[in-house]
């Protein structure tokens, strides 16, 4: 794993041991910062079970004004804090050692204009958290998105309120789904010819 581009390009990140976290390809995370493009910029990110950190510092990397990352597993803490110092971006980053649903329940000082879920895989975790965010929507920036990321496999069509599917593409064993919020999508059917 390494940084793709930006500030830190080429730096290599630490591995968290273990089956415990789902690192992101460099193939997805190429293309996911492809798509989000310069939304990157000036950005206030929340990176949901953060671990190794390699989308959050990406994100830093490429210039997000700043980022959250919340971890609860204390090594993959530890690496993530050791990435931050390698990469030279903890004056951007916050690290909160914390579970990501008690984190949710709370009113947010300021929301964000994105949020990447990547839970470990098939726990349906990755609902459970994409429908806390959509009961809690004052965590996401208005124009701001969710992006999860999962094995293919694992997706079921979730029941949303609040936020809506806007795209989803595949980078071979990695899904990407990007949501917003439904008030601020047009609706085709409303569109005139």
């Amino acid at each position: 794993m390494r940084v793709i581009a930006g500030r830190a390009k080429g730096r290599r990140l630490l591995p968290v041991p273990g089956e415990g976290t789902r690192p992101i390809t460099d193939r997805a995370k190429e293309a996911l910062f492809s798509i989000l493009g310069a939304d990157v910029i000036y950005a206030r990110v929340l990176d949901l079970f953060a671990g190794t950190g390699g989308v959050g510092i990406e994100a830093l990397s490429r210039g997000a004004r700043h980022v959250t990352f919340v971890e609860k597993a204390g090594q993959a803490v530890d690496i993530l804090r050791q990435n931050l110092k390698a990469t030279r971006l903890e004056a951007g980053a916050q690290v909160e050692r914390a579970d990501v649903f008690r984190y949710l329940e709370q009113t947010p000082r300021e929301p964000f204009d994105l949020i990447y879920i990547a839970p470990p895989q098939y726990q349906g975790l990755w609902l459970k958290t994409l429908q806390a965010v959509d009961d809690r929507p004052a965590w996401l920036a208005s124009g701001g998105q969710v992006v999860v990321q999962i094995f293919p496999k694992e997706y079921v069509e979730p029941n949303l309120r609040t936020l809506t599917l806007i795209d989803e593409r595949r980078y071979g064993s990695v899904m990407l789904l990007f949501y917003a919020l439904a008030a601020e999508v047009d609706d085709p059917d409303d569109i005139e010819a």
